[in-house]
């Protein structure tokens, strides 16, 4: 459906997209994730057409977009600030690009209010200023004002990036949700890891202007494909090399002791059901970190440093100072770049 063919997209001599290649499907929830300056927003941005590519073609269902006008690509955006009129009431707010279509009184009227239910506003928060909303519900609004609209393809640029986190946590699911009711293409920009694993159908972790990998949330956090991504996504032990050497020892592979390994934390274990796959590795406690349904252990392992979580079952709690066999299995850790 959506289509980048080789883009480049430059800022005077700054090269900030070289070379983009990306497909999204119709109908996909698709996010572009990576740390701040990496070139997932400038990628949106170059989408909805605030910005030109220096090179390369921009496809929407075959049609090339790259030089069309922002108003003619019937792409809705909600931005980070929402944007919204603050001297608005809810429903002008929302009825704004209605108006400016000049849809009759009646149209506007019907296309407001049913947006409103999906999105969960009520009657009485339509006819309220904006000012007067909490920031959930301002997020709300946005969303209500761009697919009023009924755009082609719904772009989201760090949309809950201003909310406390049980906020954003309830809105997450309410966007997902309402998502795939509505069947839209959704372009989604954020740098939070859990965000884009629990929303996506599909992720692209951008570095440095480029594409690192592009996969569904499980491959991407289970198969990385280079140390940027692994590291980038989730939490993450590093192996050196003297705990490459012990695991080499012990099972005869062949990891290489001058690159770094890696291993996420939840596969680091202290009471595995067959212990004859792992490999024993003696850690000592040097931090506890209590979060209710588990805790996070952080170790001293050879002279290195490994965490691992458990669950908070019942069982008693490692102590500071107490000395833990700690477990992992050799396909668990991942090296890069032989």
């Amino acid at each position: 459906m959506i289509e980048f063919r080789n883009i480049e997209i430059k800022y005077g001599k700054y090269i900030a997209i070289t070379n983009l290649n990306l497909t999204v499907q119709e109908g996909e929830f698709f996010t572009l994730l990576g740390p701040s300056g990496c070139g997932k927003s400038t990628t949106l941005r170059g989408l909805v057409g605030f910005t030109t590519p220096s090179k390369g073609q921009m496809l929407l269902r075959g049609k090339d977009i790259t030089y069309l006008p922002v108003e003619k690509r019937e792409i809705g955006i909600v931005f980070q600030s929402y944007a919204l009129f603050p001297t608005m009431n809810v429903f002008d707010n929302i009825a704004f690009g209605l108006k400016i279509k000049k849809l009759s009184k009646q149209e506007i009227e019907q296309k407001v209010k049913e947006i409103s239910r999906k999105v969960e506003l009520n009657q009485m928060q339509l006819y309220k200023n904006v000012s007067e909303l909490s920031g959930g519900q301002q997020q709300r609004v946005a969303i209500a004002r761009a697919l009023v609209l009924e755009p082609s393809i719904l772009c989201l640029d760090e949309p809950l990036s201003n909310l406390d986190a049980k906020l954003r946590g309830q809105l997450r699911l309410e966007l997902k949700r309402l998502q795939k009711e509505l069947g839209i293409t959704t372009i989604y920009v954020t740098h939070d890891q859990e965000e884009a694993l629990t929303l996506s159908d599909r992720i692209a972790v951008f570095n440095n202007g480029c594409i690192e990998q592009v996969g569904t949330p499980y491959e991407i956090y289970n198969h990385s494909s280079s140390e940027f991504v692994c590291d980038f996504i989730g939490d993450i032990n590093r192996f050196k090399k003297n705990i490459l050497e012990l695991v080499n020892e012990k099972t005869g592979l062949l990891f290489n002791v001058t690159k770094d390994a890696f291993i996420r934390i939840e596969r680091v274990h202290t009471n595995p059901v067959m212990k004859s796959q792992f490999v024993e590795i003696k850690g000592r406690v040097i931090e506890c970190e209590y979060n209710g349904i588990y805790t996070k252990y952080t170790y001293s392992v050879m002279g290195e440093t490994i965490k691992s979580i458990e669950k908070n079952d019942g069982r008693a709690c490692y102590n500071i100072g107490q000395k833990v066999p700690l477990y992992v299995d050799p396909k668990d850790i991942m090296q890069f770049g032989g």
